[in-house]
């Protein structure tokens, strides 16, 4: 095969990385959830008229019904209209979180790998010290030196998962490495900045994004997390982890503070994890 030949396949291997996402109604499902959630984020107020940060005298506590529908906190505060406003500071923080890994942990396992050597020994054994601690006493750690908030948290659950990404983007780009098509760019007169985004980085990439939708639901689970145990967004911002925090001291009387958030974080959660199986091409 010729040199001219070889390098043809490289566009060949961009076509196979990018595989096609099965809309199968679980899909669908997982897909509607996540636009609606998304859309009550960036235009909350066409989903409610009550302000989530105002109480209602007299109606404190009320059980859901026809006017609050998801029934009111200890403040009178109708509950629904505080998870959809709560929704744009859990998924800001939760993006804010997954960019943070996605950027610097596959730049970090990328360049490890294809530079090899004593800078993949070095690298790896930085990450192989990141994944020995527990993702949450990491972000802990980082937040008590940052200080408590909505930025700080999502920075701390994104440097907790950089060691994650580069792990990955490692193992990508040395199975990407072996393919003839690089030997060929590079025996073709291809410098390694050029050969690492024309061929490695497309190739790379659609095995780090259905990574990062894995990442969503995890970074939203441990933000509300961290909002539970305090250290994240403060009162009143609404933030799902945090109401369900204000809402367990009423768990026995007034069970909706937690159940219905709760089941918001998982059932958001299930979606990524949907969404996040169809890009990588897995059969459920």
């Amino acid at each position: 095969m010729s040199l001219a030949n070889t390098l043809r396949l490289a566009p060949r291997q961009h076509s196979i990385a990018r595989r096609r996402i099965p809309f199968r109604p679980g899909l669908w499902v997982a897909w509607a959830i996540i636009v609606i959630v998304i859309a009550a984020a960036c235009f909350p107020q066409l989903f409610t008229h009550f302000d989530p940060y105002n109480s209602v005298d007299g109606a404190q506590l009320v059980a859901p019904g026809h006017l609050y529908w998801l029934g009111t906190d200890q403040l009178g505060r109708d509950l629904y209209t505080r998870i959809v406003y709560g929704s744009r500071w859990s998924l800001a923080s939760a993006s804010a979180a997954v960019a943070v890994g996605l950027v610097f942990g596959s730049l970090l396992g990328m360049l490890a790998a294809f530079a090899g050597g004593k800078i993949e020994n070095l690298s790896m054994r930085v990450v192989d010290v990141l994944l020995s601690i527990p993702a949450l006493l990491l972000s802990l750690s980082i937040i008590i030196l940052l200080g408590v908030g909505s930025a700080h948290a999502a920075l701390a659950v994104g440097c907790a998962s950089i060691a994650h990404f580069a792990r990955l983007a490692r193992a990508e780009v040395l199975r990407i490495r072996q393919q003839d098509y690089i030997e060929a760019a590079f025996g073709s007169g291809g410098r390694f900045f050029s050969v690492f985004v024309r061929h490695v980085l497309p190739n790379a990439l659609p095995t780090l994004l259905a990574f990062a939708a894995l990442q969503f639901g995890q970074a939203i689970l441990a933000l509300s997390t961290l909002s539970f145990l305090g250290f994240g967004s403060p009162p009143p911002i609404p933030e799902w982890g945090l109401l369900i925090a204000e809402g367990r001291n009423y768990l026995a009387t007034s069970w909706w503070l937690t159940v219905f958030p709760g089941l918001l974080v998982i059932t958001v959660v299930i979606a990524t994890h949907r969404i996040s199986s169809a890009f990588a091409g897995e059969n459920r």
